[in-house]
C-alpha cells in the first residue's frame, strides 16, 4: 500500500472516529472527555485529538463542568450552541416559517419567522430569503448549513421536488438549491415526512430506535420509515406515499388529480373540509380545533369519518412496516388525547394482531420545524464521515 494510500486510510479514520464523538454528543448531551471515552469504546487519547479537531473545525464547543466535592472535573464538551448555528426552512401550503439554532438544535419561538406563503415560486424565494437573512442577522454566529423542509415528491436522483399535490409552485424546483446560489450556504433539500423522521430521532422518543415510523396527517398524509438506523427510501427517494392511495372510488379530487386518495379523508385538511361544509364557510385550523373541543356532539359524524380513515391508514403503515414505534403527527385528531384514543380503539379492528403488538402507536413531540433542524445536522454529521453502522 502506497503511502499515499495510508495517509487516506488515516484521514477516513479520524473523521470516523470524529463522527463517532458527534453522535455521542448528540445523544448524551454535554459529557466530559472521559464519559466520552467510556460511551464512545474509544481510548482516551484518541477522543482527546478527536474533540481538540472538533473544536478547531467550531462543531463543538467546551463547558465549566458543575462542581463537584471529590477532584476536579473535567470540561464537559457539548454540541455547538453559542458560537455555530444552523437553520430550518419550513415550507408549507399555509404557511412558511425559518428558525434558527445551534448545532445541539434547541428550537425555540423567539427564533422562529413566519409568513404566509407566497402564491408564486419566485416570491417564495424572495420571502425565504429574506427571512433567512434576518434570523443569521439576528443569531449572530457562524451558519453551517439549512436544512429546507418541503412537501410533495422529492425525487432524490434528479434532486428536484417532481411533484407537490398540496403547493404546485413547487413542482420541477428545488427551494434548496436556489437558496444556496442567493446565500452562499450549504442548503439541504428534505422532504418533510423525512423531516419529522429525523426530528423525532433527534428530539423526541425516537433517540434509541431504530425501527420506527412517522405518519403525518397534518396537510397532505405522508409517512416516513427508518428502518435499521436508515431512512427508508425506495428507488428515487421517493418511499412512503400511503396518502395516494385510492380509499374510495370517485371520492373527492385529490391535490395529485386523483379522486378518493387517502389523504382527502384521513387528515386534518380533511376534517377542515368536512366542517367547512358543515357550517358553510372555510374554517381554520385553530377555530376548528376549539369547535371540536367545544361543540364535540354537533361534529360527531365529522369526527367518526375521519376516525375511521385515519385507523385505515395507521393499520396499514404498521401491517406493512412493523415499525417498533409508530409516530403520528398531526393537531385534530392526534393532537387531542380523547380524540386519539378512539382512533387507537378503530386501528385494533384495523391491525394484523401480531402487528399491532409489536407496535406503540403515540403522537409525535417533534416538529417540522424542529425536522428542518435535524436535516441539515443529519447532513452535516453525515457528510463529516459515513456511518460505521
Amino acid at each position: 500500500m502506497s503511502h499515499a494510500d495510508n495517509r487516506i486510510e488515516s484521514t477516513l479514520l479520524r473523521r470516523i472516529n470524529e463522527r463517532r464523538l458527534l453522535e455521542a454528543i448528540q445523544r448524551h448531551g454535554p459529557s466530559s472527555r472521559a464519559a466520552l471515552t467510556r460511551v464512545s469504546g474509544l481510548t482516551a487519547p484518541t477522543v482527546s485529538k478527536a474533540v481538540d479537531s472538533l473544536l478547531k473545525r467550531g462543531l463543538v464547543e467546551e463547558l465549566e463542568p458543575v462542581e463537584q466535592s471529590l477532584g476536579r472535573p473535567g470540561r464537559l464538551v457539548r454540541m455547538a450552541a453559542d458560537s455555530a448555528a444552523v437553520l430550518g426552512v419550513v415550507i408549507d401550503a399555509g404557511t412558511c416559517c425559518v428558525v434558527a439554532t445551534g448545532l445541539e438544535g434547541t428550537v425555540t419561538e423567539e427564533r422562529t419567522v413566519r409568513f404566509p406563503t407566497p402564491a408564486s415560486y419566485a416570491a417564495l424565494l424572495d420571502a425565504v430569503e429574506a427571512a433567512c437573512r434576518a434570523v443569521i442577522q439576528g443569531h449572530g454566529a457562524a451558519v453551517h448549513g439549512i436544512g429546507v423542509s418541503v412537501p410533495g415528491l422529492v425525487n432524490e436522483r434528479l434532486q428536484e421536488i417532481v411533484f407537490s399535490p398540496n403547493l404546485h409552485l413547487l413542482d420541477k424546483h428545488n427551494p434548496a438549491r436556489d437558496l444556496e446560489q442567493r446565500l452562499g450556504l450549504r442548503c439541504v433539500l428534505v422532504q418533510e415526512s423525512d423531516a419529522l423522521v429525523l426530528g423525532e430521532r433527534m428530539s423526541g422518543d425516537a433517540q434509541d430506535l431504530d425501527d420506527f415510523a412517522v405518519l403525518d396527517a397534518a396537510t397532505g398524509l405522508g409517512l416516513g420509515v427508518m428502518s435499521g438506523g436508515r431512512l427508508l427510501a425506495g428507488h428515487s427517494g421517493m418511499a412512503g406515499e400511503v396518502g395516494h392511495i385510492t380509499a374510495v372510488a370517485d371520492g373527492v379530487r385529490c391535490g395529485c388529480g386523483n379522486r378518493g386518495c387517502l389523504e382527502t379523508l384521513a387528515t386534518d385538511a380533511a376534517l377542515l373540509r368536512l366542517l367547512g361544509e358543515k357550517l358553510g364557510r372555510p374554517v381554520g385550523l385553530d377555530e376548528a380545533a376549539a369547535l371540536l373541543d367545544d361543540r364535540p356532539g354537533d361534529f360527531q359524524h365529522e369526527i367518526r369519518t375521519v376516525t375511521e380513515y385515519l385507523a385505515i391508514a395507521i393499520a396499514a403503515v404498521i401491517n406493512i412496516f412493523n415499525p417498533t414505534t409508530l409516530f403520528v403527527h398531526g393537531r385534530l385528531l392526534a393532537g387531542s388525547p380523547e380524540r386519539f384514543a378512539r382512533v387507537l380503539e378503530r386501528v385494533k379492528q384495523r391491525t394484523l394482531t401480531a402487528s399491532l403488538a409489536d407496535c406503540a402507536i403515540v403522537a409525535t413531540k417533534s416538529s417540522k420545524r424542529q425536522g428542518s433542524i435535524a436535516g441539515i445536522i443529519h447532513h452535516l454529521t453525515n457528510s463529516w464521515a459515513p456511518s460505521i453502522r
